[in-house]
């Protein structure tokens, strides 16, 4: 079952919201520039105890960077933040988590080596002196309060990502933390954990702890929050309840300042050659996986991070070696593809790691863009980059990608305009065989239907291996869907035997077919 399916069960009617109140934090004024940029600009806040607050906004919309304050890795330039009715000034995160305010982010910070219980008690006052025994009894009576089904003495290594999600704000509760900011919370869990999670959000709130939730998956923000607060170019533009909005359109509307389409017009497109074949392909982490994929084609690789998709990338990308024989790329061997590999009508490969991987973040544009593709701009032991430079520009326009300036750096663009930016970089060589790993994570409404659009007319020259955990995106660009769990493909099925597609939530976790 999908998530759309699962956030249905979801039974508002037992909810008891309390009357707004005492706000328990009071923003006002908060500004925040970095240099010219003004990243929130005079923004006021209230955040209420028993209630859920979404928070929305395109990327670069200032979500994070006003949360970030919030939670004590940033210092405002102008305004207050009030606990309490009392003003407070966080100098770090620890002010902050002592003051009641935590933050659980999407990449977790956890010891992998130790237990759940050594995990939330670790650097807490007096836990040195506690047995395992009476450590675990102090966690499972906080999981249970919670509604947080977890086993305090499993090691933190065996757990799935939800499990280690729930580990996280155990941390934050044991620490008595009355403030709970959720930073894209939902984006590494399956269906069922979503849902799961959804259901202790609320459990937490009615015992008077308050939720931020950041995330830009509107169905979710409709089925868990409360109220919803939008901001756009750094500023609020609307505050309202989630009773006040009709629709998952009209919270995009809202969101975006216009109308925003939310899904894709994805016409069938006759396949070609194939430019992928996998064959048998057992190590690295992977087990017995076959298939194919052909020019024209989508295939959706979804499971939970974690279950084998970044060895299959690697192996694909030439960045881990494969077992001799098992992976044929453009008719290729392998080992004869990366022999002598081509800038042009290869192979492209859209990182998750835009910033780290994909891009060099202290470069600008241009010679972000030269980093696939200088090949093609060598005049002998020279660079052309005057030519560079032009064609930068026109991919700025074509991409939208903003602020519009080819010496704007990596690290200076939102999530959606570097995602668009390593996307024009990659269509720019023409390629044959795409592989986009998870290319809209974090990514607001908008600038995920844009990528979708040119993934999809990139059909036309290449097949494409799509690799997410979002089902709606799988759903909506593949032809064919293959799940994966712990290394092998549960099944491989196309998108309209609507039978299997309604299992994917549970074979994504390990459940086999009847």
């Amino acid at each position: 079952m999908d998530v759309s399916n699962l956030l249905k069960q979801l039974d508002r009617s037992k909810r008891d919201v309390p009357p707004q109140g005492i706000p328990l934090v009071s923003i006002k004024g908060l500004t925040k520039r970095f240099g010219k940029v003004v990243a929130n600009d005079d923004i006021s806040l209230n955040i209420y105890p028993g209630r859920v607050k979404a928070l929305l906004g395109e990327n670069g919309a200032g979500k994070s960077t006003l949360m970030s304050m919030l939670a004590g890795r940033y210092q405002p330039d102008a305004g207050t933040i009030a606990l309490d009715g009392k003003p407070v000034r966080f100098s770090s995160a620890r002010d902050a988590i002592e003051a009641g305010i935590g933050m659980v982010y999407q990449h977790f910070m956890l010891v992998e080596s130790m237990t759940v219980a050594e995990n939330v008690l670790l650097g807490q006052e007096g836990s040195f002196f506690l047995n395992p025994k009476e450590m675990r009894n102090r966690v499972q009576e906080l999981s249970v309060r919670y509604g947080l089904d977890i086993d305090p003495a499993a090691r933190v290594s065996d757990l799935s990502m939800g499990e280690k999600q729930r580990v996280e704000i155990l941390k934050l509760l044991y620490r008595d933390s009355r403030v709970l900011i959720f930073d894209e919370p939902t984006a590494v869990l399956t269906p069922r954990e979503t849902f799961h999670l959804f259901e202790a959000l609320w459990k937490i709130a009615e015992q008077g702890k308050s939720i931020v939730f950041i995330s830009h998956k509107l169905e979710e923000v409709l089925a868990v929050a409360d109220e919803i607060a939008i901001l756009r170019q750094g500023r609020i533009e609307g505050e309202f309840s989630e009773s006040e909005v009709t629709s998952k359109a009209d919270l995009a509307c809202r969101m975006v300042g216009k109308e925003v389409l939310l899904e894709v017009d994805r016409e069938a497109m006759p396949h070609g050659d194939a430019v992928l074949q996998v064959r048998n392909l057992t190590g690295i982490g992977l087990e017995d996986i076959t298939f194919d994929l052909h020019q024209g084609e989508v295939v959706a690789v979804v499971g939970v991070a974690g279950n084998g998709q970044k060895a299959l990338v690697e192996a694909i990308c030439g960045l881990r070696k494969p077992p001799v024989d098992t992976m044929f790329i453009m008719g290729k061997r392998w080992r004869d593809f990366y022999a002598k590999p081509s800038w042009k009508n290869s192979l492209a490969y859209i990182p998750e790691d835009r910033l780290g991987l994909a891009t060099c973040r202290n470069l600008n544009l241009v010679d972000n863009l030269l980093l696939t593709t200088r090949q093609g701009f060598a005049r002998g032991p020279w660079l052309d980059k005057k030519k560079a430079a032009r064609d930068t520009t026109e991919l700025i326009k074509k991409f939208d990608i903003r602020p519009g300036r080819i010496a704007a750096l990596a690290w200076q663009l939102s999530g959606g305009n570097l995602q668009k930016s390593v996307l024009a970089r990659e269509l720019y060589r023409c390629p044959r065989l795409i592989v986009a790993e998870q290319p809209t994570q974090g990514l607001d409404i908008a600038a995920t239907e844009q990528v979708w659009n040119h993934l999809l007319a990139a059909r036309e020259m290449a097949g494409i291996l799509l690799v997410t955990g979002d089902l709606n995106e799988a759903l909506q660009l593949a032809d064919r869907v293959a799940v994966i769990y712990r290394g092998r493909f549960m099944d491989v099925f196309s998108v309209s035997d609507k039978q299997k597609v309604n299992r994917i939530g549970l074979m994504m976790a390990g459940v086999e077919e009847d």
